[in-house]
């Protein structure tokens, strides 16, 4: 490695004015090996210039030439990938990173050195050394035989100094006068040595000449150590002096220092005392009235609640460490205890017998409300009581136990006037609700009068409108046989408890004033009673809860979970679960109340189920709007659920009993019973549904309701045996179809379009069945013709065939005279006008639709004659004219 270090040395570096320092053989990592060498070198003039030099062997000789170089400064990383263990790879980060891999582990180290060392000496500039063991980034020359490599050139480049420009001078002035300077170097050599013995004795002669002046600087300073003898004696002297006076100073000092510590030490004591006296006395004032203040009086409960305060305000103050092992704050302290202790249990007792009193005068005023239905107001009592709502919250922070038991007192006194009260209030709403329907019950078997019906539709609901075809079910069986009367009569009567038109809407408006003003005294008392509550016993309840929800909110998703008996109250996590829990114990009879009022006007009438529904779920949406978790809104929402099961079982029985309607053998059907109950309901309905919120479940009761009646229209039309199937199912969809399209039902605008399509097919089935060949003999003729047509005779040669000739269509054509024709229309509207029924009244539109048929059959003969007797002059004897006057007389003599 030396010797190619010489060789790199002459060949390379010192032509460009370079000195080498340092060499590594390496081979790029990763790739095919191809040996190279990395130098450190230095420019021989000033500025110097560090680089880093890549030398490669030629390929075409032995001799290297220079690659690549970089400088120094450019130098970012020198990764040398391990610190401990022994790896001949590094990296070296320019404006790229290069991979190497050394040829040992010593060349490695010993080029990383190097390069650590120049960089400290030439560019003071930040290089990070990664993963380089500490031994090698020292300045401090290496030992072994590294120095050689790098160390003696260092101190080589440490030694060097270049000549200045005198300097020179001087040399070539010497050396001119010693011409043989350079041919004889030991002549020169020995010059040089006289002359500096010369100029050694020189020297010593200049200093043996100064000893007289030696002499007398000797002198002059014995003289000045004297001097400072003396100033040292003065001093000693004046320092004994002053020392007695330190003394004296020192105690001064100190006994000052003890007097300010004093002095510290009162104000801090006079601190505390006046900290105690202010934050832990209570005025005489106070004192009195926490122990003998009037609780009667607004001064007294005034006073008692400024002393309670200045109680607490003393209690919580906030003693400073040690304070509490005084004796005196002690006492203090437990006169505080018993202060708050006896005040305490003169409120609870004072507002337990305000209970008490209030349970008595509250029922002193029941007997004026037995006769109106209304419910007693309980403002005064509010008001009387919000006066103690400061001394509840000071109880509530200083006494719970105490504080509690004024809670139960109060629900346990409150729940019992208010179960009287609410108790009386629904007892008149049901005497309301029954006294006004039992002479209704007494006529509810009676066939109503057309008057009854015209009253019905305009009183309903203050409804100016009229209910179309609101007359009674045995009124439209009225055209049914006298022996099949009273079986039909039977059936209906069964289905009195949901027709619109066995009860009076009268009574159904009056059952819904007297509900609504049930819900409406119910609903002020429960929120005034709730607003008080919190008031008074200081509970937050908040306006909205996200996630809560009421059992009326998922009334489709089965049967929901019912609220927890008052008797076990649900365990209270916050402020606003104990204000519900009160509210339930308070008011735990309003639910079986209403349960109890809704089953009695469901038991009335099943259709009050609609009005319920409407009214409840309208307080429902008002009390979630307000609460959503409150008391009142849950309690509401439970009661609509009973409210809805009762519609949703309203609905199915009107489908069960569609189900059960026998028609009769010997007379003709006509409109079905169950179908004009659909419209008095549906007329009836959206009366009550307008603007409702619960508009998505009468849709539902809809839907239902107009599939069973079109399952059931079918199922009768095809149990008929006196009247035709087609003409059931005509009149009926027919009647359908008329209902629909008049209330303008929305979601019953595919069912509208179905009760059409199926009235229009039945209609065409029918008057095709009904009128069927009219021309009896003709039809058979010409079907004959047809037939030999399509076994692919051409038109113009039937006429050439035996039985399809001229002749045999004369003697056909004369036997449909026009009096026999008419005859026949004649006969067919006779069977028509007994198969349909008076009130629907389609005698005209089925007659003119079967006019209309028989001219498209007529049509149809002329044109077969026209092109399989072409020119014979073959007529029917009577005209498409002919036709209309016949139908126009049949139908004006009938």
């Amino acid at each position: 490695m030396t010797a190619i270090k010489h060789a790199l040395q002459r060949d390379i570096f010192t032509p460009n004015d370079e000195r080498l320092l340092s060499i590594v053989n390496v081979c790029k990592a990763g790739k095919k090996k191809k040996n190279c060498f990395l130098c450190a070198t230095v420019t021989t003039e000033r500025p110097v210039q560090v680089k880093v030099v890549k030398v490669k062997k030629s390929d075409k000789g032995d001799f290297y030439k220079r690659q690549i170089a970089w400088a120094l400064r450019d130098l970012a990383v020198v990764d040398a990938k391990d610190a401990i263990k022994e790896n001949p790879e590094f990296d070296l980060h320019f404006e790229k990173i290069y991979k190497w891999v050394a040829s040992s582990t010593a060349e490695k180290n010993a080029f990383i050195s190097c390069i650590w060392k120049l960089n400290q000496r030439y560019l003071r500039k930040k290089i990070d050394f990664v993963h380089v063991s500490s031994q090698l980034l020292e300045e401090s020359v290496p030992s072994g035989e590294n120095q050689s490599v790098t160390g003696g050139d260092e101190e080589a480049v440490d030694e060097y100094q270049e000549l200045n420009a005198r300097e020179e001078q001087d040399i070539e002035i010497m050396m001119e006068g010693c011409e043989y300077a350079i041919s004889n170097a030991e002549a020169f050599a020995e010059r040089l040595s006289r002359e500096l013995q010369v100029l050694d004795g020189a020297n010593i002669q200049s200093i043996m000449a100064s000893e007289k002046q030696v002499n007398i600087l000797m002198k002059l300073l014995d003289e000045a150590l004297k001097e400072v003898d003396q100033i040292e004696l003065k001093l000693s002297s004046y320092e004994e002096m002053l020392q007695s006076v330190k003394e004296q100073m020192d105690q001064i000092s100190e006994s000052n220092h003890l007097i300010h510590l004093s002095n510290t030490n009162n104000v801090k004591l006079l601190s505390e005392i006046e900290f105690l006296v202010n934050h832990m006395d209570l005025a005489k004032g106070h004192i009195k009235a926490l122990q003998e203040g009037d609780l009667a009086s607004s001064r007294g409960i005034e006073a008692c609640t400024n002393a309670a305060d200045a109680l607490l305000q003393c209690m919580n103050v906030a003693l400073r460490p040690g304070h509490d092992m005084l004796l005196a704050v002690k006492q203090q302290q437990q006169r505080f205890s018993d202060l708050r202790e006896h005040f305490a249990r003169r409120l609870a007792s004072h507002l337990n017998n305000v209970f008490v009193q209030q349970g008595h005068d509250q029922s002193s005023t029941l007997a004026q409300h037995s006769v109106e239905l209304t419910l007693p107001n309980h403002h005064p009592f509010h008001r009387d009581l919000l006066r103690y709502a400061k001394l509840m919250e000071w109880l509530k922070s200083t006494d719970y136990g105490k504080y509690e038991g004024l809670t139960k007192n109060y629900m346990d006194y409150l729940s019992r006037l208010y179960e009287r009260e609410i108790k009386d209030f629904f007892e008149v709403a049901k005497i309301k609700m029954t006294g006004t329907t039992k002479e209704s019950k007494k006529f509810a078997t009676l066939p109503r009068k057309e008057s009854a019906v015209k009253q019905e539709t305009e009183s309903l609901h203050g409804s100016s409108g009229k209910l179309t075809g609101s007359t009674s079910s045995l009124n439209k069986l009225s055209v049914q046989s006298s022996g099949n009367r009273r079986s039909q009569s039977s059936s209906l009567l069964d289905m009195g408890n949901m027709s619109a038109s066995d009860l009076d809407v009268a009574d159904r408006t009056k059952f819904d004033k007297i509900f609504e003003q049930v819900l409406s005294e119910l609903e002020p008392l429960c929120l005034a009673e709730q607003d008080f509550i919190s008031k008074f016993f200081k509970l937050q309840q908040h306006q909205s809860m996200p996630g809560t929800m009421t059992e009326a909110e998922d009334l489709d998703g089965g049967t929901s979970s019912r609220q927890h008996n008052a008797g076990t109250p649900l365990p209270v996590s916050s402020e606003k679960d104990m204000i519900r829990q009160m509210m339930i114990k308070i008011f735990r009879c309003i639910e079986p109340e209403l349960n109890n009022l809704i089953a009695l006007g469901d038991k009335i009438d099943s259709f009050n189920s609609l009005y319920m529904l409407v009214k409840m779920s309208h307080h429902v949406w008002t009390a979630q709007n307000v609460d959503p978790a409150s008391f009142l809104s849950t309690t509401l929402g439970n009661v609509l659920v009973t409210v809805k099961r009762n519609f949703d079982k309203c609905i199915s029985n009107q489908i069960r009993q569609m189900e059960e309607v026998k028609i009769s053998k010997k007379s003709k059907v006509g409109i079905l019973p169950f179908v004009a109950e659909f419209e008095e309901f549906a007329g009836l309905a959206e009366s009550i549904f307008k603007n409702a919120e619960r508009r998505g479940d009468l849709d539902k009761a809809y839907t239902k309701l107009i599939r069973g009646v079109f399952v059931n229209v079918e199922k009768v039309a095809n149990e008929s045996q006196k009247t035709p199937r087609d003409v059931v199912m005509m009149e009926n969809f027919h009647h359908i179809f008329a209902t629909l399209s008049r209330l303008k039902i929305s979601c019953l605008e595919a069912e509208k379009k179905e009760a059409k399509q199926k009235y229009t097919d039945h209609l065409q089935s029918y008057v095709i069945y009904s009128l069927g060949q009219p021309l009896e003999k003709l039809n058979h003729f010409f079907e004959g013709v047809e037939a030999r047509v399509a076994q692919g005779i051409r038109e113009e040669e039937v006429s050439y065939q035996l039985a399809f000739n001229k002749q045999e269509l004369r003697k056909v054509i004369k036997e449909y005279p026009g009096k026999e024709v008419k005859k026949g229309l004649d006969n067919l509207y006779k069977k028509v006008d007994k198969h349909l029924c008076e009130e629907e009244n389609l005698l005209q539109v089925v007659w003119h639709s079967m006019q209309d048929e028989f001219i498209r059959q007529y049509k149809h003969f002329e044109g077969l004659i026209a092109r399989c007797y072409p020119g014979s002059g073959v007529t029917m004897e009577f005209t498409i004219q002919d036709i209309l006057d016949y139908c126009s007389s049949i139908a004006q003599s009938h």
